[in-house]
């Protein structure tokens, strides 16, 4: 939030976002509560911005129109890049339409199955996790009222769990069901499967996961199977680095993914107000952005474990021992990519 509102967005977060009340872990069956920690008006408190949620497509939608609004025809669409080279002047981007773009640096934001990462460090070393997230979008004029409060709900279960919050200023609540499974699919945010299989995924959960799962467009069910790949570490050439899930992937069980790229760029942004010299920005950048990135991305690989435990009663006491607002408020939160340190 802090560099959205620096962007000069705040009016525009305010009228698509919703600001959570509190994170609260529930048992899969019975939704009883087993964990919880404040969100929106804690962070304003502790770190001066409330945390928000919003709807990736309104979040590019914001970015792009922020982009055109400082240069007119900065954005150009249809073009899928193959590859890159660079000299000691310049670097130049390739496009599968023979097409090329020719500037000072070059940052490769081409998600987990980046070209430019290829390129820069090898083949990709995506491991299947054993998991795969179902996903949907549900108006909320279609639930009953009241539902779920406005409120980040996590429900865990054996070998799964579901997490449902609202956007779009509370006109959609969004599920994303992650389940253990040898089935590998595509990994691929529009690789649809047969709503019966969604619902056979969660047989025997809370009445409201059915409800979700029930009242939800049958033909609009996603599903993607969820891959880790190891952090490079290296990020840079000389005039070639790489923000976000090209370079960093994570799991989705500590909703950081967008969060860390939005931290990218600010990070890089100050790093190349640094020094003329591009290579020396581009590793101040890496420097003050790999620790941070490797700890989020193991650390969501952590609760993924914890989700999908077995044992109720061995769940019931790890949430109970920890204090997982205040973990999270102490580092994970409390960065401001914005005024951090760079060393």
């Amino acid at each position: 939030m802090h560099v959205l509102n620096h962007l000069g967005l705040s009016e525009e977060i305010a009228r698509l976002a919703v600001y959570p009340k509190a994170y609260i872990f529930r048992m899969y069956d019975t939704a009883e509560i087993v964990g919880q920690f404040s969100l929106a008006d804690e962070h304003a408190r502790l770190h001066g911005a409330r945390y928000s949620q919003l709807h990736r497509a309104d979040l590019h939608g914001l970015l792009a129109a922020k982009a055109r609004s400082i240069k007119p025809g900065v954005v150009h669409l249809d073009k899928k890049a193959i590859g890159f080279s660079e000299t000691d002047k310049d670097v130049t981007l390739l496009f599968a339409d023979g097409s090329r773009a020719q500037g000072d640096m070059l940052v490769g934001a081409d998600g987990m199955k980046s070209v430019i990462r290829s390129q820069m460090v090898g083949a990709d070393r995506a491991i299947y996790t054993g998991d795969a997230a179902w996903r949907l979008t549900v108006p909320t004029e279609r639930l009953p009222q009241p539902f779920l409060d406005q409120v980040m709900s996590v429900y865990t279960g054996p070998g799964a769990h579901v997490v449902c919050y609202y956007l779009r200023a509370g006109a959609l609540l969004n599920f994303v069901g992650l389940v253990e499974t040898d089935e590998v699919s595509d990994e691929s945010w529009t690789s649809r499967l047969p709503w019966e299989d969604l619902k056979a995924a969660f047989q025997g959960w809370h009445s409201d996961i059915q409800t979700v799962i029930d009242v939800s467009d049958h033909n609009e069910c996603f599903r993607w199977s969820l891959f880790r790949r190891p952090v490079p570490s290296n990020w840079c050439t000389k005039r070639v680095t790489m923000l976000g899930d090209a370079v960093h992937s994570t799991l989705p069980y500590l909703a950081q993914g967008a969060a860390m790229a939005v931290e990218d760029a600010a990070v890089l942004s100050r790093s190349l107000g640094m020094t003329e010299d591009i290579g020396a920005a581009l590793q101040i950048y890496q420097r003050n952005r790999i620790d941070r990135t490797k700890r989020i991305v193991d650390g969501s690989s952590a609760n993924r474990d914890l989700f999908h435990l077995r044992n109720q009663q061995q769940m019931r006491q790890i949430f109970a021992s920890r204090n997982q607002g205040a973990e999270r408020n102490e580092w994970l939160y409390s960065y401001n990519p914005l005024t951090a340190q760079l060393a």
